[in-house]
């Protein structure tokens, strides 16, 4: 019930989902005015559950080893005991082994086993080519992706998410004496949708906001905080005299950027905007670290991707487009924050 009653509450807070509805990836395209919140979704479950106990849903996710992907398994799994059904989850070990997510995916269509099947594509092309002319229900979670067997995609607007995100880095950073508000920023996956969507979105907020977003200077750190201290080593050598603000593709870009900037003087007042609010972010931003992260909800995406798929099953409409929003977490917010995502994660 406690996890229950946080959801139902973070739910209500991702107040920016009307901004993070308007991104570049397909589903930016797509209305989210329909797209119901976990809390409506549990009110739901008794009637959505009729004759559902025998559907299996499968989750192949790009991997299992972080945070983030834990809240979206944690919602999905949720969701399964409300609903009654059977969510099987699965991932790479990392979000680079691609071959991986491939043979999941492959295994999955091809066994007859699962009603429906979600994925978090770690490459959209492939998982593409890899659904064609199937005749299972397919749905995209976290990462959307062109292919005329998905259902629907269940996330949000990544790139007008990192906009505001960048927006609000540009605001503190003024605040903190910046009058020059130069940013440059570290990638993740090059090529891959959601890394491009971010990176593009953050430019846009930036500039959007009175910002100069140094293009040439971005550099790709494959979504690994090492990589991050490595690409922030070399900021700070380009950039003896200090930076307004450095964007990051994850959290953990942000942490490692952070970490890698510590006690450089001329650094001290540095925004480092990452994304997707996980507890080390809260924790970083408490410490003095990471400065903004731009929050999504995991959980739930998970729990929304799981309704979505049986709504669709049980012979219901659905929206392309299931907007889950986001918020914007600093140091004023992160505590109560971190509180709540551990509930979430049964670590309360």
């Amino acid at each position: 019930m406690k996890k229950r009653l946080f959801a139902m509450a973070l739910a209500g807070t991702m107040v920016m989902g009307s901004l993070a509805g308007c991104g570049s990836s397909a589903a930016d395209e797509a209305s989210s005015e329909s797209a119901s919140s976990t809390g409506e979704a549990a009110a739901a479950s008794s009637s959505a559950a009729s004759g559902s106990e025998d559907i299996r849903i499968s989750m192949i996710l790009k991997t299992t080893s972080n945070e983030y992907s834990l809240l979206m398994i944690a919602g999905a799994e949720q969701a399964g005991k409300d609903l009654g059904v059977s969510v099987d989850v699965k991932g790479a070990t990392s979000e680079t082994a691609f071959d991986e997510q491939q043979n999941m995916i492959e295994t999955d269509l091809n066994t007859g086993d699962y009603d429906a099947i979600i994925i978090a594509p770690s490459q959209g092309a492939t998982a593409a080519t890899l659904v064609s002319g199937t005749d299972i229900p397919i749905f995209a979670i976290d990462t959307d992706f062109e292919a005329d067997e998905k259902i629907a995609y269940i996330g949000i607007g990544q790139a007008a998410a990192s906009a505001s995100g960048a927006a609000a880095g540009v605001e503190l950073a003024k605040e903190r004496g910046w009058e020059d508000i130069q940013c440059t920023y570290i990638a993740g996956i090059q090529g891959e949708t959601t890394s491009e969507a971010r990176k593009t979105g953050f430019q846009e907020g930036l500039e959007g906001a009175g910002g100069t977003f140094l293009a040439e200077e971005v550099q790709y750190a494959n979504n690994v905080a090492d990589n991050a201290v490595t690409c922030m080593e070399a900021i700070m050598q380009n950039h003896p005299e200090g930076i307004a603000v450095i964007g990051c593709v994850n959290d953990d870009c942000a942490i490692g950027a952070a970490r890698a900037a510590a006690g450089n003087e001329a650094y001290k007042d540095t925004v480092f905007v990452g994304f997707d609010g996980n507890i080390s972010a809260a924790e970083s931003i408490l410490e003095g670290g990471e400065t903004l992260t731009i929050a999504q909800s995991g959980y739930d995406q998970g729990y929304k991707a799981v309704e979505t798929a049986l709504q669709y099953i049980n012979g219901e409409s659905v929206e392309s487009f299931v907007e889950c929003g986001v918020q914007i977490i600093g140091e004023a917010e992160a505590q109560e924050y971190m509180e709540g995502i551990k509930v979430l994660l049964g670590q309360e």
